[in-house]
């Protein structure tokens, strides 16, 4: 599959991850979000920032949802609950919010 972004087509994978998370930018992420139905608001950007960050300088981790809870939290200043998080990101945002941010598709089941 293919996205196009600015004139720019980008390839993505049958399940709509990025085949080259080099493609990704601001840009890009809106367009992933269009497609998964998601206006992007400040908090999601916080969420994306946050997967881009761990993964990118963390050894490429992909946080489960509790760890994720937990350091966004520090960033809002208080611990989100599932629900809220999942407001945000309704397929998961540990998934969803992977996809929008241009990282691997999450490959570990279920589970914190």
């Amino acid at each position: 599959m293919t996205i196009e972004v600015n004139g720019k087509s980008i390839e993505t994978t049958d399940s709509g991850f990025l085949v080259n998370p080099l493609d990704w930018n601001e840009d890009v992420a809106q367009a992933l979000a269009e497609i998964e139905g998601i206006e992007l608001s400040e908090r999601h950007w916080d969420v994306i920032n946050y997967l881009r960050d761990e993964y990118l300088n963390n050894n490429q981790n992909q946080p489960m949802e509790r760890a994720l809870l937990k350091d966004i939290g520090k960033k809002w200043g208080s611990k989100p609950s599932s629900k809220e998080v999942y407001q945000l990101f309704p397929l998961a945002p540990t998934k969803q919010g992977t996809k929008i941010a241009g990282l691997p598709e999450v490959q570990r089941k279920g589970g914190y």
